[in-house]
């Protein structure tokens, strides 16, 4: 398995994103399927796991507790503060006594003393980014944790961070159709020796060979309030893919595949960490490891899908003010 730096800690080049065994696409697996699916992940190799106490309101983090508390050795764990549900809602909350009230429980749901990367889900812009971080190293300090992340931010505020304490890494959405990190932030991480976590690198099942069908999302799927999947957005998208899927099948390998490889491809501080419920997906999407693409498919890949040909915006205009990286 080849390994990438991740702060103080050397992680799979491939990481899991927890999320989808809990949270955000529709009804989660049973606790059986997703167990089977963590353990898969270990054995293949898979040394970075991703999880929130946002997702499923601590439902994730308690799976991961129960399912993997005996193999805490295994793996570096990730979780984030920041945003969580209260009272069955999700609210945005950087307030330093929040964070570590936060923490507490994340420490208690994961069965576990420390968490290795713990991030801030997102910048609670009515708190300076300062007093956030500020927290979050003290939490450093006390043994909580053992480095720290941030989600969702911009360069500038990457480097007001940094010079708090410094910032292992930064996680936002990255993918062939999501390029915003490639304006500053990806740069900045770069110049601090912060690692870039991409989440949702096949864009929330878009780059698949698996064909999406809105009117098939389940009632609670989160894709149903982003503008990119409405059906008329998300038809002029599915055109982008015909010629990706021919670079795929030059490089002998599927869609998923060729957009991990792509992101690998951008950057030795690049982690990619592609969720899913399935252990089929799960290996195929560890098979982008071998993959190596010529400049040519690298600079046809750019080509094909620029971010000016992308129909509709990540996210819904409440979910878009609450983020703060660069947009295009």
């Amino acid at each position: 398995m080849p390994t990438r730096a991740l702060g103080p800690f050397e992680v799979s080049a491939i990481g899991l994103g927890c999320m989808n065994l809990s949270h955000a696409y529709g009804q989660p697996p049973s606790r059986e399927q997703a167990a089977a699916l963590l353990h898969r992940a270990l054995d293949l190799g898979v040394t970075l796991l991703d999880t929130a106490a946002l997702y499923g309101f601590g439902a994730n983090e308690t799976l991961v507790g129960e399912v993997l508390a005996s193999q805490r050795d295994r793996f570096v764990l990730a979780s984030k503060c920041g945003m969580q549900g209260v009272d069955g809602v999700r609210v945005i909350d950087g307030r330093p006594e929040t964070i570590q009230a936060t923490c507490e429980d994340s420490l208690r749901r994961l069965r576990t003393d420390v968490i290795d990367l713990y991030q801030l889900h997102r910048w609670d812009k009515q708190v300076p980014i300062e007093d956030s971080v500020g927290a979050l190293a003290d939490l450093v300090r006390a043994g909580k944790i053992r480095s720290i992340g941030l989600s969702e931010v911009s360069a500038p505020t990457l480097r007001r961070a940094h010079a708090v304490h410094p910032i292992a890494s930064v996680q936002s959405e990255y993918s062939l159709w999501t390029r915003n990190p490639e304006i500053a932030v990806l740069q900045a991480c770069r110049e601090l020796g912060t690692a870039f976590i991409a989440f949702s690198p096949v864009g929330r099942g878009f780059l698949t060979d698996v064909a999406l069908d809105p009117a098939a999302f389940d009632a609670k799927d989160i894709r149903r309030a982003m503008p990119r999947f409405t059906p008329s957005h998300l038809a002029a998208n599915a055109a982008l893919l015909t010629g990706l899927r021919e670079v795929a099948h030059e490089a002998g390998c599927t869609l998923a595949q060729l957009a991990l490889a792509w992101l690998l491809a951008r950057g030795e501080h690049i982690v990619p960490i592609p969720g899913t419920t399935s252990i089929a997906h799960l290996e195929e999407n560890l098979g982008a490891l071998p993959i190596t693409l010529s400049p040519a498919q690298l600079a046809r890949l750019d080509h094909l899908m620029p971010p000016s040909a992308i129909h509709g915006g990540r996210y819904s205009t409440q979910n878009q003010s609450e983020v703060d990286t660069e947009e295009f």
